[in-house]
């Protein structure tokens, strides 16, 4: 089993900065990617970016150009710099791992899911 921890989140005034840390620890084999995502109130789970091993990332339209995912593969840890936050960026963020399915990390495999960090953007 992975046992995911976030931390970094808080209230922040629009227009401010925050950063995400997502720490992976228990039975790894291999990550095949790690990312971010966010829930707020009466809306959907979305996207906010997720980063592979191999390095390919992708972001939702919404935080293109605002946020940024990276990774350090050797601490299996994640993070995510929000810069230029908005109101509408108020939201649980939760972090996610995909692990390795196969050799080489050939395919995904089992999702694990941490259990989430406050980030509240308001005047």
């Amino acid at each position: 089993q992975v046992q995911l921890v976030e931390s970094g989140g808080g209230l922040v005034q629009p227009g401010g900065s925050l950063r995400l840390s997502c720490a992976a620890s228990g039975s790894i084999s291999g990550i095949y990617a790690m990312g971010w995502y966010r829930l707020a109130p009466g809306n959907q789970r979305e996207l906010v970016a997720d980063a592979t091993t191999g390095g390919g990332t992708n972001y939702g339209d919404v935080v293109k150009g605002r946020f940024t995912i990276s990774r350090d593969n050797a601490k299996n840890m994640a993070y995510l710099q929000m810069n230029s936050l908005k109101p509408e960026d108020t939201a649980v963020y939760y972090c996610n791992l995909v692990a390795c399915g196969g050799r080489s990390c050939f395919y995904p495999s089992h999702e694990y899911w941490g259990q989430g960090t406050q980030v509240t953007v308001s005047s």
